[in-house]
C-alpha cells in the first residue's frame, strides 16, 4: 500500500515562492521514480520535476532555474521549492511515485499565482 500526501500549496503573488511537500508511506524504498506533476484546467497533466531511478533530477523546461526538487535521506519526503513564480505556474500539483509499472498519485495541492 502506497500513500502520497501533498501539502504547501496556496495563493502567492507573481515573483513569490512556495515550497511543496509530499509525504510518502508504503514501499518507498522500491520506488522507481518520484516527483511532481501539475495540471491546469483544460490542459493535460505534465511533468514538473522528478528523481530518476539513479537519483538524477529532471525538470520541465518551463521551470528550470526556478524550481528545485529535493528529498530527505529516508526518501520518505519529497519537496518542490518554487521560486520566481509566474501566473502560468497556476495549477493543481500532484506528487507521483512509480512502483514497477504502477503510478501512484497524491490528492493534489493547489498553487495559484496572481499577477
Amino acid at each position: 500500500q502506497v500513500q502520497l500526501v501533498e501539502s504547501g500549496g496556496g495563493l502567492v503573488q507573481a515573483g513569490g515562492s512556495l515550497r511543496l511537500s509530499c509525504a510518502a508511506s508504503g514501499r518507498i524504498r522500491s520506488f522507481g521514480t518520484m516527483g511532481w506533476y501539475r495540471q491546469s484546467p483544460g490542459k493535460q497533466r505534465e511533468l514538473v520535476a522528478m528523481f530518476a531511478p539513479n537519483g538524477d533530477t529532471r525538470y520541465a523546461d518551463a521551470v528550470k532555474g526556478r524550481f528545485t526538487i529535493s528529498r530527505d535521506s529516508a526518501m520518505s519526503r519529497v519537496y518542490l521549492q518554487m521560486n520566481d513564480l509566474k501566473p502560468e505556474d497556476t495549477a493543481l500539483y500532484y506528487c507521483n511515485a512509480k512502483l514497477s509499472t504502477i503510478n501512484y498519485w497524491g490528492q493534489g495541492t493547489q498553487v495559484t499565482v496572481s499577477s
